[in-house]
């Protein structure tokens, strides 16, 4: 027993009491810094969690048109250019593709989910596929018949769907973590409507949240506009007061001997007089500013200048962009301003910001629905299915012959050194049509005609650039 005590007291003694650490900044006397009485130490954030509160988002988004823009600008930037199939499938295949997504409306649908999962923080997408009516079994690919996907039913969070407690714990499930069940209610009657499996459910979030946020707001995101909440209002003020200051642009005001006297001694109607006075005196000022006074007042004009305002009002706009994560020029339609502004750096930084919502966002949603659209639209789903994003920025017909005229001097370069053959620098060439339009009638037949020969060969042949542009050798085409 003597020795399980002096053990027990070795670990006391030896177990390390909490050490706080006070390595701020701290001035007391000037009243700077960590723990000091000073304004910036009074500054708090409480928890507020305003995605929870329905109305005033909702209110928010009718009332607002920032708002809306905020909503809606970027997932309409990530469907504007949809996707491309990577599959090698014959074009009918693609055309009855996009009559599947026209028919169901598929596109209006994400883009519809992604506003509200924006707006309220969470959206979901039923997957609905005719003859499945049994949404709590998990979704049956072998089941999806042709012309059986009708499209997508979008619910926002506060709509009906609710998720259930269970959580998918198949590490090799996309949704491990995410709850296993979702419940659609009726919410006038509170009525189950049905349960569905979540295989069937396409989520819709805002901005992530750390684990026990996400679990407060029930698996869903938190609101695009909790975020943004104080930078509007910091705008909606300071645009308010703005307009305000118009209306005393022009004061006019007059001195009138013994004021304070009238309007203290005097009877009501000697006041009711007086005012009667000045009403007639507005009345009759005409449209030159001509008034009416007695001899002896003075009128006095007073014109406001609204010099700094315009600076003010654009960084307030900036904050409110900065908050967004979207540029000044599609959030408040403004060109850009300043001596050789053309906001494409902007425009760049927020392309290369959408393009990573696409990866991120949009990309699983549609991994999750292709194998369901090919199975009805084709009835089989190659092993090769895949999608690519096309580039937001579309150049100009400059820049395209620039780019152009560049990569084919390389590929030129590089055939002419005998580092390639010519098939290699034809299918180079090729490749260029997705981008730049050209070189697209180079056929597979010239490709492999040209297979192992190098720019040398042709060389010997009198015609070394015959190869690389698909012609025969000994001449141009046609030559005898």
């Amino acid at each position: 027993m003597s020795k399980r005590r002096n053990s027990r007291r070795v670990r006391a003694e030896t177990k390390q009491a909490p050490v706080t650490t006070m390595d701020a900044f701290s001035n007391p006397i000037a009243r700077l810094g960590y723990g000091t009485q000073d304004l910036m130490q009074a500054t708090q954030y409480p928890l507020t969690r305003m995605t929870q509160n329905y109305q005033l988002l909702t209110s928010l988004y009718r009332d607002n048109w920032i708002v809306q823009n905020i909503i809606s600008t970027i997932p309409e930037d990530m469907v504007r250019k949809w996707y491309t199939l990577q599959s090698n499938v014959a074009p009918e295949y693609v055309d009855a593709m996009r009559r599947l997504e026209r028919r169901t409306h598929l596109r209006k649908s994400i883009l519809t989910g992604m506003y509200w999962g924006r707006l309220y923080g969470g959206a979901a997408g039923i997957i609905m596929v005719r003859g499945q009516d049994n949404l709590s079994q998990p979704l049956d690919l072998d089941l999806v018949l042709p012309g059986t996907f009708l499209g997508l039913q979008i619910l926002d969070r506060w709509s009906g769907i609710y998720p259930e407690l269970g959580l998918v714990t198949d590490p090799a499930d996309p949704d491990f973590g995410l709850p296993e069940y979702y419940t659609i209610r009726d919410e006038d009657s509170g009525t189950l409507v049905s349960m569905v499996h979540h295989s069937r459910v396409l989520r819709f979030t805002g901005r992530e949240l750390p684990y026990y946020e996400q679990v407060a707001e029930l698996y869903w995101g938190e609101s695009e506009l909790e975020a943004i909440y104080n930078e509007l209002i910091k705008r909606d003020n300071v645009s308010s007061n703005i307009a305000a200051l118009t209306f005393r642009a022009n004061v006019n005001y007059l001195e009138t001997d013994g004021l304070d006297q009238m309007l203290a001694t005097t009877n009501a109607e000697a006041q009711r007089r007086f005012w009667q006075t000045l009403q007639a005196q507005s009345a009759i000022e005409s449209n030159f500013g001509t008034r009416l006074v007695n001899k002896g007042d003075v009128m006095h004009n007073t014109q406001y200048t609204f010099t700094g305002l315009p600076e003010v009002y654009d960084r307030v706009m900036m904050d409110v962009a900065g908050a967004a994560r979207t540029p000044v020029t599609k959030l408040f339609g403004r060109s850009p301003a300043g001596m050789n502004a053309t906001g494409e750096s902007d425009m760049n930084n927020y392309y290369d910001y959408i393009d990573g919502l696409r990866e991120n966002q949009l990309r699983p949603i549609m991994e999750r629905l292709l194998p369901i659209m090919a199975l009805s639209a084709w009835g089989v789903v190659p092993d090769d299915l895949d999608i690519d994003f096309p580039p937001l920025q579309t150049p100009d017909s400059s820049e395209v012959a620039d780019i152009a005229e560049k990569k084919t001097q390389a590929i030129l370069s590089t055939y002419q050194s005998d580092l390639i053959d010519a098939a290699t620098a034809q299918k180079e060439l090729k490749a260029l049509g997705d981008e730049t339009g050209m070189y697209n009638t180079i056929s597979d037949e010239a490709i492999e005609a040209a297979q192992g020969k190098t720019y040398s060969d042709y060389k010997a042949m009198q015609d070394p650039m015959a190869g690389i542009f698909g012609l025969p050798a000994g001449g141009a085409e046609g030559d005898e």
